[in-house]
């Protein structure tokens, strides 16, 4: 285990982190590589083929801005969304790239450069593109294959043999753990709590203060994609004409609050409102945290909320715990089976998101260990299954809807944990595996592809 708590919650853009945000990442990390290798002067044009999944989706996901943002230099978590539009309409008239940050302007002809082959796949991830540069007597200068394997991690053509991602280099951690068992082995062992042992392996990383901070950060910008989901009207882009409903659903709520608050069951309308909001700002191309995937990114927020805004003992670190927990269960899911839509279905987004919060939440609630891991477990064993299917190869129907679903059945995989002992027939180690598994054998019409469910008997308009 070779990962931390900031690689799982990372920054980026909407509306997908395998489909926009990974893209984005390797056509910036391979001019990186050219540098590396002196020959940026040298490019005169560059070409991108899309295969499987993000050629099958990519339009609807924005893989081809993606790409194109990532060639002018952008890095998803610190480009402006609101300067997005500008320059890729200066690509587009210009019919050049103008990579200030690298220092080079290139040939770039969106129709020509950049392909979609939807009826080829390559062997190791649905999620694959590949890159080229030539010079200008059209010799290749380099050409890099990239696998975008989920929640924004990328691996090339020549890291397949050595399983590493694009975090290169091993880190430092203080605790290592494969499976539940040993992370749970770990606590026990050293008497501290999930997230204090994650916490730990934070300050391997980072000075005490930094790492605190660090978490905190995220949690900001969360919970501003929620507040600026609650404000923003209009409709979604893409064509299928979704309007944001969110906006609607808050000045609802908070005109009838006396109303609604005599309603036993109005905090669900809360928990659906949050992650409504965060998936519709993901949708239309905002800022928002992968966690594990943008799709997957409303989860999170909209469970934490409801633990800030109805839990009388909360805190801010409380915040932190739950972050460091949802954080340790998503590595097991990383680890051990994918948190890529691509290849399990969406059971390995919002199933893996719905995990992550029902264990957080009851961490913070008080559960024990094995309360913790049990509350993970129901909240996968019913996603099992779960596909993806989204409609014209957007992130919105049913990604919006169901990420508040997720958060429900997040909450109550938490309150029968809570109820529970902590023992459980079904191990977190063997529902991951039952996942994984599930994911092999499921139908490829169904892993983002727009080919089944859905995505057919509801095609788009």
């Amino acid at each position: 285990m070779n990962l931390s708590f900031d690689d799982i919650f990372k920054v980026g853009i909407g509306p997908s982190s395998s489909h926009t945000v990974g893209p984005m990442k390797a056509a910036f990390i391979f001019l990186k590589e050219i540098r590396k290798k002196r020959k940026l002067k040298k490019i005169k044009t560059v070409k991108c083929d899309l295969y499987g999944s993000l050629a099958l989706t990519g339009k609807g996901h924005g893989t081809d801005k993606a790409v194109l943002l990532g060639l002018s230099g952008y890095k998803p978590s610190s480009i402006a969304s609101n300067e997005i539009d500008t320059i890729l309409k200066n690509i587009k008239d210009k019919k050049k790239i103008d990579c200030k940050s690298f220092k080079i302007e290139f040939d770039f002809n969106q129709k020509s450069d950049i392909k979609f082959h939807r009826r080829v796949s390559l062997p190791f991830h649905p999620n694959a593109m590949a890159i080229a540069a030539f010079d200008k007597d059209n010799n290749e200068i380099y050409r890099q294959t990239y696998y975008s394997v989920g929640g924004g991690f990328i691996i090339n053509e020549d890291q397949i043999d050595h399983e590493a991602t694009d975090l290169l280099k091993p880190k430092k951690l203080k605790y290592r753990f494969s499976s539940a068992k040993e992370l749970l082995d770990l606590c026990k062992k050293n008497k501290i709590t999930i997230s204090q042992l994650m916490f730990k392996n934070e300050c391997s990383l980072y000075k005490k203060d930094i790492a605190y901070q660090n978490i905190l950060s995220i949690w900001n910008v969360m919970d501003e994609c929620v507040l600026n989901g609650l404000h923003s009207e209009g409709i979604l882009p893409g064509g299928l004409k979704v309007k944001r409903r969110a906006p609607s659903i808050f000045k609802n709520l908070t005109k009838n609050m006396e109303k609604n608050l005599s309603d036993n069951l109005s905090v669900l309308d809360w928990v659906n409102l949050y992650a409504l909001a965060v998936n519709e700002e993901n949708a239309a191309g905002g800022k928002v945290v992968t966690a594990p995937t943008n799709g997957a990114a409303g989860i999170i927020p909209a469970v934490l909320k409801y633990y800030l805004n109805f839990y009388p003992r909360a805190s801010e670190q409380g915040i932190v715990d739950f972050l460091l927990t949802a954080a340790a269960i998503a590595i097991l899911y990383k680890e051990n089976a994918s948190i890529s839509g691509a290849e399990v279905g969406c059971q390995g987004e919002v199933g893996v998101a719905c995990s992550m919060a029902a264990g957080a939440l009851t961490a913070v609630m008080g559960g024990s260990l094995s309360q913790v891991t049990n509350a993970a477990e129901i909240a996968m064993e019913h996603n099992l299954g779960l596909t993806c299917d989204p409609i014209g190869g957007l992130v919105q129907i049913p990604c919006i809807e169901r990420n508040a679903m997720g958060a429900i059945k997040a909450i109550n995989a938490t309150r029968i944990a809570l109820q529970g002992d902590g023992s459980h027939f079904v191990s977190l180690d063997k529902v991951i595996k039952t996942m994984k598994q599930t994911g092999k054998d499921m139908k490829k019409q169904y892993k983002e592809t727009s080919r089944g469910g859905l995505a057919v008997n509801l095609p788009e308009c």
